[in-house]
C-alpha cells in the first residue's frame, strides 16, 4: 500500500524538494502541515498554492502563534535558559510545537508516515522525531536528507530549476533561515567560515548599530510571576507583546548574536541569530530577579537555566524531566513580579530602573546615612563566627609549622 505522508512544510528549499521526492521515491500522497509560529506573512503568502505546484495532494495552515509564545517561549524565559552562552533558543523551542500540531494533523488525516526536512547533521532532526516518538511511536519516520543521493543544497537547487518548482535560495546566496516570533536565525553559505563576517545584507529583523538611530529609546516591561504582560503600562497578548518589542528594539539594533556552537551530534556549527525582542525580555527578566530572589535562590535558578537550555537545545520538551524543571521554576517565579526600566540604544542594552510590590530590596538596610534598622556591631559577632573555620586552619598551620622547625633545630 502506497504511503500516506505528512509533511512539516515550510515552503523553503528542502521541503520544496522533498515533496516531489516522496512521490518519487515512495510513490505516496503527501499532505503538507505548515504552522505558523510567526514565520511573517511573506513566508506563508500562497503557501498552500505552492504546496500543490510542488505535487502535494494538500496544504493545512495552522496559526499557533499565540500558544507558541505563552506555552513555549515564556516557560524557557522564565527558567532563563540559554545555550552556548548567547543562543536564546528560538529554532529549538518552536520544533516541539511543530511536531506535535503535523502528529495532530496526522492522526486526522489517516496518515501512514511522517516526514521533515531535517539534515542528518542537525539538531532539529532530534527534536522532531523525539516528538514523534511522544506522540506517534506507531507511524513511520521518513528523513530524507538521511537517504537521498543529493549532496548539498546546490543539488536541491538543480532539483527544483529541473522540475519547474520555484525557491527562493540561489547557489551564490544559499543562507539556510529559519523565523518565528522569538527570532530568526541564519546558516550555510559565507556563515560556514566563522572567520568571515556576516555580510551587511544578511540581517532581517535588526538595523546595523551603527545606523541606528541616534536618539536611545525607553521601554518599560512589566512581569507578573517571571511572565511579560505589558509594554509601558499596556497590557498586550504574549504574541503581540513580542511582536511590538520586536520591532521597537530591532530598529536599534538590538539582538543580534554570532555564535559557534556545539550541536548535538558532535560537531560544531556556527549560526547568526536575531533575537530583539527576546535579548531585551531576557535581560530584563534576570534583573527583575536580581531584585525579588536571594542569592541562593538565584544560584538556583541559574543551575536549573542550564539544565533547562539543554533540555530544549536537545529537544526533550515532552519528557517528564521538563515538567519537574517546570515545577521548579515556578515555584522559584512567583516572586517574579515587577517592572524593569530599559534603554535602547544603537545595539546596546541598559538598565535604567526596576521595581516590584514584592523586593527584597530594603532601603533602610542598604542605605550608608543614619537608619534605625541596622545595628553596625552586630557586624563583630557575625564576622567572628563566619570567620570561625579560617582562623581554625590557621592556627593548625601554625602549629605545624612549629613543629617542622623544632624538627629542623
Amino acid at each position: 500500500m502506497a504511503e500516506r505522508v505528512v509533511l512539516a512544510y515550510s515552503g523553503g528549499l528542502d521541503t520544496s524538494a522533498i515533496v516531489p521526492w516522496l512521490k518519487e521515491r515512495y510513490g505516496a500522497t503527501v499532505l503538507c502541515v505548515a504552522v505558523d509560529v510567526g514565520q511573517g506573512a511573506g513566508e506563508l503568502a500562497g503557501i498552500e498554492e505552492k504546496a500543490r505546484r510542488s505535487g502535494a495532494a494538500a496544504c493545512v495552515v495552522e496559526d499557533v502563534r499565540e500558544r507558541f509564545v505563552r506555552e513555549f517561549v515564556w516557560p524557557t524565559l522564565k527558567a532563563g535558559a540559554i545555550y552556548a552562552r548567547t543562543y536564546l533558543l528560538g529554532t529549538s523551542m518552536a520544533r516541539p510545537l511543530i511536531a506535535e500540531r503535523q502528529v495532530a494533523h496526522a492522526r486526522r488525516l489517516g496518515a501512514t508516515a511522517l516526514a521533515h526536512g531535517c539534515t542528518g547533521k542537525g539538531n532539529d532532526q532530534v527534536r522532531f522525531e523525539l516528538t514523534y516518538a511522544a506522540f506517534a511511536p506507531d507511524l513511520k519516520v521518513i528523513a530524507p536528507w538521511r537517504e537521498w543521493d543529493f549532496r548539498g543544497r546546490e543539488d536541491l537547487i538543480a532539483y527544483l530549476e529541473a522540475k519547474g518548482i520555484p525557491v527562493a535560495a540561489t547557489a551564490e546566496k544559499p543562507f539556510s533561515r529559519d523565523r518565528n516570533l522569538w527570532h530568526i536565525s541564519h546558516e550555510g553559505g559565507v556563515l560556514e567560515d566563522p572567520a568571515q563576517a556576516p555580510p551587511a545584507d544578511l540581517f532581517v529583523l535588526t538595523r546595523a548599530p551603527e545606523d541606528a538611530p541616534a536618539r536611545p529609546a525607553e521601554v518599560t516591561i512589566g512581569f507578573e510571576a517571571g511572565e511579560p504582560v505589558t509594554l509601558d503600562g499596556e497590557p498586550l497578548s504574549p504574541a503581540r507583546l513580542v511582536e511590538t518589542l520586536n520591532a521597537l528594539a530591532g530598529e536599534h539594533g538590538v539582538g543580534r548574536a554570532d555564535v559557534v556552537e556545539d550541536r548535538l551530534v558532535g560537531m560544531k556549527s556556527r549560526g547568526v541569530y536575531e533575537t530583539p525582542a527576546g535579548t531585551v525580555l531576557f535581560h530584563a527578566h534576570r534583573e527583575l530577579e536580581q531584585l525579588v530572589l536571594d542569592r541562593r535562590c538565584l544560584a538556583l535558578a541559574d543551575d536549573l537555566g542550564k539544565r533547562y537550555a539543554d533540555l530544549v537545545y536537545d529537544g526533550r520538551w515532552w519528557t517528564p524531566e521538563r515538567e519537574v524543571l517546570d515545577a521548579a521554576v515556578g515555584a522559584l517565579q512567583r516572586w517574579v513580579t515587577g517592572s524593569v526600566r530599559m534603554q535602547l540604544f544603537r545595539g546596546g542594552l541598559r538598565v535604567l530602573g526596576r521595581s516590584s510590590p514584592v523586593s527584597l530590596y530594603h532601603e533602610g538596610l542598604a542605605t550608608f546615612g543614619a537608619d534605625g534598622v541596622y545595628r553596625q556591631s552586630d557586624a563583630e559577632g557575625f564576622i567572628r563566627l563566619y570567620g570561625l573555620a579560617v582562623r581554625t586552619a590557621a592556627e593548625r598551620e601554625r602549629r605545624v609549622g612549629l613543629k617542622v622547625e623544632e624538627a629542623a633545630d
